[in-house]
């Protein structure tokens, strides 16, 4: 069988271009036609610079615009895509709670409509991966089955609520095209080095920790006793690439989720031990949790601090039952949080040093 062909959406954000990575260090030879905005090229350029000769060798990048008709490519560039493209991680989309609707719509229900597109013509098409999310959920609670989408759940933000019609969408055309929807629940950093782009989402915890004196015992944000579903990006685009080139992903959804999750306190005391300090009392109730996320300067450690605590108060647990039989005959496995927390932890200390040098740096120059 020749080596896949992949069309990638998303390219160079920092999780499709890890995606990239992995594509095309997977050995088996396969090339990826990258679709990049006009205005993140000179980022994408910069992204190649990271990869060996040959890798580069293998990235075509095309300069285009997921959520325009025909992806903004040229006629001749997309029947060539359509001719040579077997496999597709569409990862293009918006996943900032605060974004305005007409955006999350025009890139999370746009983008997913105009790849659909393209996957009808393609010649040699073997699965579709859309990307998604297991927030699509919303605030249901309880056991979460991957063949679940409407369940009569309600929104929290728009982003969950456009994710959810961009799925719609592509279960639409399962009968007809081979798609699967892959959907990984909060992504952290990588476990290994603990490298991630943004200090977001569950960073807040961390950066409560991280930032508050050594002999203070932080308060819990939220419902302590809440399993906190996270999953580390390199687990996610080892196993989405195993998933998409499986012969028996179409018609499918995947979750990506830690089997044995963590609860919000047990995070929380994970993160202290690594830092040497005091664990956790308690928690603050929700109300109260909101308010105190008001404080100015917190939304520099997290974009959307509200939308994250909120999260911890719907407790569910979630099916991976596709997943584990599809990955079953692999060693891909997701790690355990107490396996990597150290990792993270080191990378949120690195990335304050650096915040702290530029800041007296700059305040040096300014008095000089």
């Amino acid at each position: 069988m020749s080596a896949p062909a992949y069309l990638l959406t998303g390219y160079p954000s920092f999780t499709a271009k890890k995606m990239c990575e992995e594509l095309l260090r997977a050995g088996d030879g396969a090339e990826v036609f990258a679709v990049v905005h006009g205005k993140l090229a000179k980022d994408a350029e910069t992204a190649l610079l990271g990869l060996t000769p040959d890798e580069r060798a293998r990235l075509h990048l095309f300069d285009g615009d997921a959520a325009a008709l025909d992806m903004g490519l040229s006629g001749a560039e997309y029947k060539d895509l359509a001719r040579r493209v077997t496999h597709v991680h569409h990862m293009a989309r918006v996943s900032y709670s605060g974004i305005d609707r007409e955006r999350a719509e025009a890139v999370n229900v746009g983008a997913t409509r105009e790849v659909l597109e393209f996957a009808a013509a393609c010649a040699e098409l073997r699965c579709v991966g859309i990307h998604s999310t297991a927030h699509v959920a919303g605030d249901r609670r309880g056991h979460l089955r991957e063949e679940e989408l409407d369940c009569g759940q309600s929104f929290r933000n728009v982003v969950e609520e456009t994710q959810a019609r961009a799925e719609k969408l592509a279960r639409r055309r399962q009968p007809k095209l081979p798609v699967c929807v892959i959907r990984p629940t909060t992504i952290v950093g990588d476990s290994r080095t603990g490298e991630v782009d943004r200090l977001d989402g569950p960073y807040l915890l961390i950066m409560l920790i991280v930032t508050s004196p050594p002999d203070l015992g932080l308060p819990l944000p939220g419902r302590a006793d809440v399993p906190l579903h996270l999953v580390p990006l390199d687990y996610v685009v080892r196993a989405s690439r195993a998933l998409v080139l499986a012969p028996d992903a179409p018609g499918r959804t995947f979750h990506l989720a830690d089997p044995t999750p963590c609860t919000t306190r047990r995070v929380f005391e994970l993160v202290a031990e690594s830092l040497g300090k005091r664990t956790p009392r308690g928690f603050l109730p929700g109300n109260i949790t909101r308010a105190l996320l008001r404080t100015p300067g917190l939304d520099r450690i997290a974009s959307s601090p509200r939308a994250f605590i909120e999260s911890l108060a719907t407790p569910t647990t979630i099916s991976t039952t596709n997943t584990d039989e599809l990955l079953a005959g692999t060693d891909i496995r997701c790690p355990p949080f107490e396996s990597y927390v150290d990792k993270l932890v080191e990378y949120v200390q690195a990335r304050l040093r650096e915040k702290r040098e530029r800041e007296q740096e700059e305040n040096h120059d300014t008095l000089a």
